[in-house]
């Protein structure tokens, strides 16, 4: 997959491009669906097929204060990407003045001049420029004056029997509540979360149940504080079940500032500090608490860790 930045001139200047548009934050079901249709038609008309997103989440600009957590962070975001097929993704720079753009220029600037669109295919209730005055209806107003077309696509529904369709808020929602089981549905692959493994205070070592303490990006959205079965991928790309807490160590900690995730590795022992660390969400176990003391904390990490042993597969 192509990454482009530069839209001073065209992208392909002898072929046109079949494109969508949004934040594509987690890279979800009902995005992959909007890719799949783009590929079909970029297919069938001998075009590219061409996601357009946004080097940050357009919120973290417009409006900081509310701005939504990251389901992927940018790397991650871009590999997912490239895992649909698509010929390339164009990563738009979004600061203070890409905000005050109008839905016009932009579509002047970037499918018209830069990608020479030949088809637009996003959600129905499909929103971009400033204020979120451009959608649909301009889109189509726009297409008849500078040839292309649009094809609004149906928003994927959830398929559990909530009338609701699969989207990041919805993600979101689910992890906050800890379900990291419907985000994974939702998402199609276990949620995860990356970041650096850094030096704590060796607690879980001195309990037997050392653990590695990722540091991730505060952007990054996290699930529920708790106890969690899962996945640790080091940097050569094995990836080892672990029992995975996240949470205040209020056993320890009467108010702790930040929540910490730390994983333990089952039946692992090497160095893990400063490597990169994925970690992947596959069960909850149970909600944080604070314990009588250390005994007794003990004996609940040997049951988690057999927990996770044990809904884990092979």
């Amino acid at each position: 997959m192509r990454v482009v930045t530069d839209l001073t001139a065209p992208v392909w200047p002898d072929q046109r491009a079949v494109v969508t548009i949004g934040a594509y934050d987690g890279v979800h079901l009902g995005h992959q669906a909007v890719i799949a249709q783009v590929r079909r038609l970029a297919a069938d008309a001998d075009a590219r097929a061409v996601v357009v997103t946004f080097d940050r989440h357009p919120a973290s600009i417009v409006r900081p204060e509310s701005a939504p957590r990251l389901l992927t962070d940018p790397e991650q975001r871009l590999e997912l990407l490239a895992a649909t097929g698509v010929d390339a993704t164009v990563v738009v720079q979004f600061d203070e003045s890409q905000s005050h753009e109008s839905p016009t220029s932009f579509v002047e600037r970037v499918l018209v001049n830069a990608l020479r669109v030949r088809s637009i295919v996003v959600g129905e209730d499909f929103h971009f420029g400033h204020g979120r005055e451009g959608n649909v209806a301009l889109l189509h107003e726009l297409g008849l004056q500078r040839d292309f077309e649009v094809l609004p696509i149906e928003l994927v529904p959830r398929g559990d029997g909530v009338d609701e369709p699969v989207s990041s808020t919805t993600i979101r929602r689910a992890l906050a509540g800890g379900n990291v089981a419907l985000a994974a549905e939702l998402l199609g692959r276990p949620y995860e979360a990356r970041g650096s493994v850094v030096r704590g205070d060796q607690r879980g070592r001195l309990l037997g149940f050392p653990t590695a303490n990722v540091e991730v990006p505060n952007q990054v959205c996290l699930p529920a504080d708790g106890v969690y079965a899962g996945w640790y991928e080091r940097p050569d790309g094995i990836s080892h079940p672990c029992a995975i807490n996240l949470g205040r160590r209020p056993t320890f900690y009467e108010h702790a500032d930040s929540s910490l995730l730390e994983a333990h590795l089952i039946d692992f022992d090497g160095d893990l500090y400063d490597e990169p660390a994925k970690v992947r969400f596959g069960h909850f176990l149970r909600s944080e608490r604070k314990f009588d003391g250390v005994d007794a904390l003990i004996d609940q990490l040997k049951l988690d860790v057999e927990h996770a042993r044990g809904v884990l597969p092979g």
